[in-house]
């Protein structure tokens, strides 16, 4: 017995020892993480920066040092640190060029992509090259190569190119089967959100906009790939028509689409020849990651804030609303807006929105900051790929608005959605309900039974007020008067292109462009940026705790096995939880 205690013990130290030891690798991993993030490098001579394109492309991309930390990769990059890196690289003279590596890369939105080969052409203003290499393209990963000085493909490659299409799925069906059905209070015959659960098909309205959004996405798509590689717009769209996705690799060369045919191996040769070192030469390269510790050229002046609002608009997380995404919280967007204002270092912000809209109150909490802030700094909006409904309502106050040619903004209208149940409980579930009550109304609401007549016109004149005053910030915002406005409302969804003629903006460009504006509006002569929210760091991801992570983990596996399906089936699981009146686009535009 003596002996077997003596083991046991022995056993326990040994795994206190191990479990120490394991924990202070960890440490000393997470710290290594964290000081290598943070310590800048000065680039070799003659060193190549490498755009990976693979995974997804978001608005503005938080390292993920548990993904690191286990995969050695993050999944997504974000747009933010890819504008900066180019940046960098056009202004570092060891970097001499970019090479581009196209993988299976999806972005947020056509506007990203278009936001970002800008920023490829004009890093060869700087006299750089630029080449591009895939084992295959997809369409708009072959939109941002084609801004490259040459373009080759794998031996048995593919390049997508088919043009785009719009195919809104409809619920209304589907939730029949289960007894239930959507009460729907909503103002402006475009306002096509709620369509999804309330009917089968488009309306005329929504397929007349959704035909005009991505023919002008198309078109500019067209233009700029035509530019590029000298292919006529005729030609590009007969080869979309001919699905040269499948065509023999060779035929790709002689239609101008590619410039040659290499393997991997032999695209380092053309890389080591634009460096002009030897074949036996090691080429020095820097992905983003590293990019982000190259330091920037200008850090002198007075500051310009970027604060990025992304994702639906929200009241406020309390209300328990899970979303794998980024949320706008009204709350914190406020509170942080308001730091902002009183920050005397801070001389002007650039409002950086990528949303399709959420909460029309919170909507409204956060264009009221606006118009504070406005009063003590110059506001500029720099709208991504998309900056509709409440994301247009959030903007329409600032001092000056700036859109890509193909952001979708506008939207101008809102809606209420309610869900009725009374089916599924009283007739497919068998569950009864008996009542007493004090009042006319008092029941209003019930699970019991769907909304009346009388209770529909209340709620149809709540939505018609919202609406008023919706129109009316757009009016003051924009210095249009209100029967102006309501000729270009009505929910109706514009491309920035558009916007810019209809007075909703009020010029194209990009954030660089935006920032300038600002700089211009603040009488600065000398200035740098600095972006907000900060991203959080290591410890505090690690400090975020094993919940949120499982949870992050569920929505994500969630959203890779139901693709399209995800963001309508996580609205209706959480419809309760929003706000009545709602300012939103379509949860899903799915353009393919």
């Amino acid at each position: 017995m003596k002996q077997f205690f003596k083991m046991a013990f022995a056993t326990v130290v040994g795994i206190f020892i191990f479990m120490l030891i394991s924990g202070l690798l960890f440490m000393m991993c997470i710290i290594g993480l964290v000081s290598s993030s943070s310590s800048s490098i000065k680039p070799d001579d003659n060193s190549v920066f490498v755009l990976n394109l693979s995974g997804t492309l978001e608005e503005r991309s938080e390292t993920d040092f548990m993904s690191l930390l286990l995969n050695g990769s993050s999944s997504s990059i974000g747009l933010d640190e890819t504008l900066s890196a180019i940046k960098k690289a056009k202004e570092n003279e060891n970097i001499k060029g970019i090479y581009i590596e196209a993988g299976m890369f999806s972005s947020d939105s056509w506007a990203s992509l278009q936001t970002m080969r800008k920023a490829l052409l004009d890093f060869k203003k700087s006299g750089k090259w630029i080449i591009a290499y895939g084992d295959a393209y997809t369409q708009g990963t072959y939109y941002l190569a084609s801004a490259a000085d040459k373009v080759y493909l794998n031996p048995q490659g593919q390049v997508d190119w088919h043009g785009l299409a719009a195919e809104p799925m409809f619920f209304k069906d589907l939730m029949a089967k289960f007894g239930v059905r959507i009460q729907l209070s909503k103002v402006g015959a475009y306002k096509s959100a709620p369509e999804q659960f309330t009917a089968d098909q488009m309306s005329e309205p929504n397929r007349e906009q959704i035909t005009v959004y991505i023919n002008g996405i198309w078109d500019n798509v067209l233009t700029d790939v035509s530019a590029s590689r000298q292919i006529s717009k005729e030609q590009l769209n007969a080869y979309a028509d001919s699905l040269i996705t499948f065509s023999p690799a060779e035929d790709l060369v002689k239609m101008k689409i590619v410039d040659g045919l290499l393997y991997t191996d032999e695209v380092k040769d053309v890389v080591k020849k634009q460096l002009k070192i030897d074949a036996d030469e090691k080429i020095h390269q820097l992905g983003i990651a590293d990019m982000q510790r190259v330091k920037s050229e200008n850090k002198d002046g007075d500051e310009i804030a970027i604060y990025y609002a992304v994702g639906d608009i929200v009241d406020g997380n309390a209300q328990g609303l899970t979303s794998s995404g980024p949320v706008i919280d009204a709350q914190v967007v406020c509170h942080d807006l308001a730091a902002l204002e009183e920050d005397d270092d801070v001389k002007a912000v650039v409002f950086r929105i990528n949303s399709g809209g959420g909460s029309a109150y919170a909507s409204e909490q956060i264009w009221r900051q606006v118009e504070l802030l406005k009063k003590k700094k110059p506001v500029v909006v720099s709208m991504g790929g998309m900056a509709a409904s409440g994301g247009y309502y959030i903007s329409c106050g600032s001092n000056w608005i700036i859109a890509e040619p193909t952001t979708i903004t506008g939207s101008i209208g809102i809606f209420g959605m309610f869900p009725d149940a009374s089916e599924l409980l009283t007739q497919k579930l068998g569950v009864k309900f008996d009542e007493v009550k004090t009042n006319k109304h008092s029941n209003f609401g019930s699970m019991a039974r769907p909304f009346n007549a009388e209770e529909m016109d209340y709620l149809n004149r709540y939505i018609e007020r919202g609406y008023r005053l919706f129109r009316q910030r757009v009016a003051d915002g924009r210095k249009l008067s209100v029967d102006s406005v309501e000729t270009i409302a009505q929910g109706r969804v514009w491309l920035g292109q558009d916007a810019l003629k209809n007075h909703l903006v009020d010029q194209l460009g990009t954030l660089d462009d935006a920032i300038g504006k600002a700089a211009s509006l603040a009488k600065l002569d000398e200035y740098h940026t600095c972006g907000y929210p900060a991203p959080k760091g290591a410890f505090d991801q690690l400090l975020g705790g094993a919940e949120e992570a499982k949870d992050n983990y569920l929505y994500e596996a969630m959203k890779a096995n139901l693709g399209e399906l995800y963001e309508p089936l996580i609205l209706l699981k959480n419809i309760n939880q929003h706000n009545a009146i709602q300012a939103r686009m379509p949860y899903s535009l799915n353009i393919r």
